[in-house]
């Protein structure tokens, strides 16, 4: 496993590997413990999250586009969106 982001918080990992998922790709949120163990302050770098080293590439990418303001964070799904006709 490989770390490919460092949230803000912890909420938003969970946002980011909730994203992830949401395309197939089984991601860890990692640093809950340590957060805690500072306290109400959110320090920068604890919450991380982790993909399959084969996941790597896809999840960068879904990830930037996350940060770059993406209209949309949802899979193409052609059932969803496919045109009436």
């Amino acid at each position: 496993m490989k770390i490919i982001f460092n949230a803000n918080d912890i909420l938003e990992a969970h946002i980011v590997a909730g994203m992830l998922q949401s395309f197939g790709i089984e991601a860890h949120v990692g640093g809950h413990y340590l957060q805690g163990a500072v306290g109400d302050v959110a320090p920068l770098g604890i919450a991380t999250i982790l993909v399959q080293d084969e996941d790597t590439e896809q999840a960068e990418q879904i990830i930037a586009d996350y940060q770059a303001g993406a209209t949309s964070s949802e899979p193409d799904d052609p059932l969803l969106f496919s045109e009436p006709g």
